[in-house]
C-alpha cells in the first residue's frame, strides 16, 4: 500500500533526539500498522541529507519524502528536493513530509503541525492534502569566501541571532535546552551595531543594525513567534531589522515569545519578496539552525516551488 503521494522516503538525522531514532522508530510503527511502503535512509554527516533527498526524486522514484528531524534537518531535504541554482524541483510533484525530532521543529508550528507523531502520522502525513509553501533562496559569503547559493524554509538571518545559533551549536548537546540561553546571553553582552544597508522591494535603508530576520515562517529559537505576520505561501518574507543595543534587545528578548517585539521603537517591519543586506564588516548568517557564512547576502522567495504534506 502506497499514500496518495506514493511510496514515503524517510531521512533521519541520528542526532536529533540525542541520538536515539526514537522518532524514526515511532514514525516506521505508524507507518507499518498502515501497511504503508517506505524506505529509510539515515544520514551519516552534515549535507548528506541532501544527497539522499536529490537521488531518491531523480534516481530512486520517490515523490513523497519525509524529513524527520529538526530544522536543520528540513534544510538539507528541501535544497535536495529543490535546486539551488535554478530554483526548480527535482522532480514532478514532490511532497515534503516533516516529523520531528526530538528537540521538535519549529517549521512545523507556522501550520499548527507539532503535534504528537501519533496524530501526526496518521493525521497529516498519510492524507491526500497538501499546502503550496514557498521557500527562501539566498546567496552569501562562504567560511573559503567565495559565494554560495541555498535554499531555506523557515527563517534567515544576519548578525546578533546567526552569533547566538553559531554559540549554541558550538556547545555539547548533552547540555541541552541551555545550550541557547547561555549563547543568548553572551551574545548579547558582547552586542554591537554594524553599520549596514539593507535593500527590499521599492526602498533602502541604511543605518547601524543588530539583527537582520529574513522570515518565510513564523517561529524560530524553539517557539519564539519572531515573525507573527509571516506567511510561506503569500510570495513575500516578512523582514525585520533591529537597532538599539544591549539594553534594548535585553527588553526584547521576553516580548519575542508572543510577537510582542513588533511594537518597540528599535524594530523595524517590511513585507518584502526580495532582500540584500549589505555591512561596513561581516555579519554571520544562518538559516534554519545552521550557521552558513557571512555578509553581504541576498534573498528571493521561490513563490511556492514545493508542496507541504499537511
Amino acid at each position: 500500500m502506497t499514500t496518495p503521494h506514493g511510496p514515503v522516503l524517510l531521512i533521519a538525522n541520528p542526532r536529533s533526539g540525542r541520538g536515539k531514532l526514537h522518532a524514526m522508530r515511532e514514525t516506521t510503527a505508524l507507518l507499518d500498522a498502515s501497511g504503508v511502503t517506505y524506505s529509510v535512509e539515515i544520514t551519516r554527516a552534515p549535507g548528506h541529507a541532501t544527497e539522499l533527498a536529490h537521488r531518491g526524486v531523480t534516481e530512486q522514484g520517490f515523490r513523497f519524502v519525509v524529513a524527520v528531524g529538526g530544522d536543520g534537518t528540513v534544510n538539507e531535504v528541501v535544497n535536495g528536493l529543490v535546486d539551488p541554482i535554478s530554483g526548480a524541483p527535482n522532480g514532478d510533484e514532490l511532497v515534503l513530509g516533516v516529523v520531528p525530532g526530538g528537540s521538535g521543529c519549529d517549521f512545523l508550528k507556522t501550520w499548527g503541525l507539532d503535534v504528537p507523531i501519533q496524530r501526526l502520522v496518521p493525521n497529516h502525513l498519510l492524507t491526500e492534502v497538501v499546502l503550496p509553501i514557498d521557500l527562501g533562496r539566498m546567496t552569501y559569503r562562504g567560511p573559503d569566501g567565495a559565494e554560495q547559493t541555498r535554499l531555506f524554509a523557515n527563517i534567515a538571518q544576519c548578525g546578533w541571532g546567526a552569533d547566538v545559533t553559531r554559540r549554541a551549536n558550538a556547545l555539547p548537546r548533552v547540555v541541552g535546552p541551555a545550550r541557547y540561553v547561555l549563547s543568548t546571553i553572551f551574545s548579547t553582552v558582547r552586542l554591537g551595531a554594524v553599520e549596514t544597508t539593507l535593500t527590499i522591494d521599492h526602498t533602502s535603508v541604511s543605518e547601524p543594525v543588530t539583527e537582520i530576520v529574513v522570515a518565510n515562517g513564523q517561529f524560530f529559537g524553539g517557539g519564539m513567534k519572531v515573525a507573527p505576520r509571516a506567511l510561506p505561501d503569500d510570495g513575500s518574507f516578512n523582514v525585520q531589522s533591529w537597532r538599539g543595543g544591549v539594553k534594548e534587545v535585553f527588553e526584547n528578548l521576553p516580548k519575542i515569545s508572543s510577537g510582542e517585539h513588533l511594537s518597540s521603537a528599535t524594530v523595524r517591519e517590511w513585507q518584502s519578496s526580495t532582500v540584500r543586506v549589505e555591512s561596513v564588516t561581516p555579519m554571520t548568517v544562518e538559516a534554519d539552525g545552521e550557521v552558513l557564512g557571512t555578509t553581504p547576502a541576498s534573498f528571493e522567495v521561490l513563490s511556492r516551488v514545493l508542496s507541504l504534506s499537511a
